[in-house]
């Protein structure tokens, strides 16, 4: 049995059933592309290996538990060629630029599991890729970081359960065991931060199987005793981990030439390890620069207040949602589905309190303060209810990308819209609020180059949190355990922490390419809602078939 079935995974991350079959779907309508081509054998035959490919990108099942050891990786990574002489053998030249994307999509992929054997090795080098429970949605197309194939996404799951759904729980959750007995054998790796983060990873993990056992108590026999397995097995885990962490001493980083090499032919996002650096120097002296300017022409107002009863933020943070949607469709930004509303109004949250002066999470502090500026970075699930809603037709831009393929293009969408509205007039009464915008670019620009210098060999994992919090303004990130929560994901997903300024920079580029095609018949509607109609895919194939602009970066191999 090969891996998770392509359509329940689909249904259950989406909402919606994908059908792998040939389909056509509207070619780029710039003057160098056909406006209308046939899909003929070839297209199908991608369709045709993508769906195969997924299936064999994940591992073989021994009795439910993904086979990740040395033998089974060595196996599969021997078969890799075969995949990729399969899919440079189809002839996508001349296929509409629509179709080519795809190509290259599926292509990315290839090579993200060829860097996960040659380099990543989460397997082998990473405890956390073994945790297996996860009780909330990410804001993102799919989990932000490398996970096993056994993963349970408890939020999937309508309660209280149905005695199927129970049933099923009860047989996912009594495979977490067997797979952390066989973690133990197949995590040969040296990698100091990895392997002490890994600790943290499975203290979560006991926490929500905690949460879930309270959750779901009596609901069947069967699930009470997988939950009190699984707990058992966690704790057992970590403190084998935690036996084992002073004899792990090596680097984590992926050394800066593999990471390139994997924005390049991975992520396809076109700026080496060296240009990020200066890319992110250069965002948080801007970040910095710009609030202090800002702050200067506001000091004569009253700073603003922090919502501080649950009656004014759920007043507020409803008030938040109108006011932006209202501000999408008025100020025609794009254009504005009844979905819309009510997917961004479910993520409001609830009040949580704070004495005088403490410091809650660091978007907290800025939510607390003006929650429509959060309204603009959660533009995020506006794009996942589009995913269920309006899902793109092309059968590989229908699910999201493996390997965190989309992170540019979809934090980077979430970050951009923040400066973006702010330059598009959404904080003008709110002087005060435009602080915040520059503030929370600051925060992702010293933590994006924190994990920068952890990949690089500049930073160790304290440096880098160190780093994060003296260069946050206004003392918001004193937490460092959520900074090296940050930072372990961004070492274990190359090219994260910078997604959501790389990829800002990428939509600030293709919509100034695209304003000078366009020149009079520009507007701020018809770009948004053209780039939201090609997809969560890298901004390099969006401008593609946006502009007709093929980049050179697409020609590596």
């Amino acid at each position: 049995m090969k891996g998770i079935d392509l359509d329940r995974f689909a249904a259950m991350r989406m909402g919606t059933a994908i059908a792998i079959v040939g389909l056509a779907f509207p070619a780029c309508t710039t003057d160098d592309t056909p406006e209308a081509a046939p899909v003929g054998g070839a297209y199908e035959e991608l369709a045709t290996l993508f769906s195969e490919w997924r299936e064999f990108e994940a591992p073989d099942l021994v009795d439910g538990v993904p086979d990740y050891t040395a033998d089974a990786m060595a196996a599969q990574y021997a078969e890799l060629p075969a995949w990729r002489a399969r899919l440079d053998a189809l002839d996508h030249g001349s296929w509409p630029v629509t179709q080519q994307i795809d190509w290259h999509l599926l292509r990315a992929e290839m090579n993200g599991l060829d860097f996960d054997h040659r380099v990543r090795r989460p397997w082998e080098r990473n405890p956390a890729f073994y945790v297996t429970i996860f009780d909330a949605e990410s804001d993102v197309p799919a989990h932000e970081g490398p996970v096993n194939h056994a993963w349970v996404d408890l939020w999937t799951y309508e309660y209280p359960l149905s005695a199927e759904d129970a049933a099923e729980l009860a047989a996912r959750i009594g495979t977490v065991p067997a797979l952390l007995e066989q973690a133990r054998t197949n995590l040969t790796g040296d990698a100091h931060d990895l392997w002490v983060a890994g600790l943290r990873s499975f203290r979560g993990q006991a926490s929500d199987l905690d949460d879930f056992a309270e959750r779901v108590s009596g609901t069947s026999e069967a699930l009470d005793a997988a939950i009190t397995s699984a707990r058992a097995a966690t704790d057992e885990f970590h403190d084998w981990i935690a036996g084992l962490a002073d004899s792990r001493t090596g680097p984590s980083g992926v050394g800066r030439d593999n990471y390139t090499w994997y924005m390049r032919n991975v992520h396809l996002v076109p700026f080496s390890w060296e240009e990020q650096v200066t890319l992110m120097r250069r965002e948080l002296a801007r970040a910095h620069s710009s609030l202090r300017l800002e702050e200067h022409r506001n000091r004569h107002l009253p700073e603003l207040e922090r919502i501080d009863t649950r009656e004014a933020y759920d007043a507020r943070l409803n008030e938040a949602v109108t006011e932006y949607m209202r501000f999408l469709e008025d100020d025609e930004i794009q254009t504005v589905e009844a979905w819309m509303d009510p997917a961004l109004r479910a993520k409001n949250g609830s009040f949580t309190p704070a004495a005088p002066g403490e410091i809650r999470n660091f978007f907290s502090e800025v939510n607390y303060r003006d929650p429509v500026v959060m309204r603009t970075h959660l533009h995020h699930w506006i794009e996942l209810a589009a995913m269920r809603e309006v899902p793109h037709p092309s059968p590989i831009r229908s699910v999201p990308l493996l390997y965190n393929i989309w992170d540019a293009r979809s934090e980077g969408l979430a970050t951009g819209m923040e400066e973006m509205m702010m330059h598009a007039g959404l904080f003008d009464g709110k002087p005060r609020s435009r602080e915040l915008v520059w503030i929370m670019l600051a925060q992702r620009a010293a933590r994006a180059l924190g994990g920068l210098y952890l990949h690089g060999g500049v930073f160790d994992m304290e440096e880098a949190v160190d780093f994060a919090g003296r260069w946050t303004p206004r003392g918001w990130l004193p937490d460092a355990a959520l900074v090296r929560g940050e930072q372990h994901l961004y070492l274990q997903q190359p090219g994260y922490g910078t997604s959501y300024l790389t990829g800002k920079i990428q939509i600030e580029d293709l919509m100034s390419e695209w304003a000078l095609q366009e020149g009079d018949a520009f507007t701020q509607k018809r770009f948004f809602d053209e780039f939201f109609a090609v997809g969560v895919i890298p901004v390099v194939l969006t401008r593609w078939e946006m502009t007709g602009i093929r980049d050179p970066l697409l020609d590596v191999n």
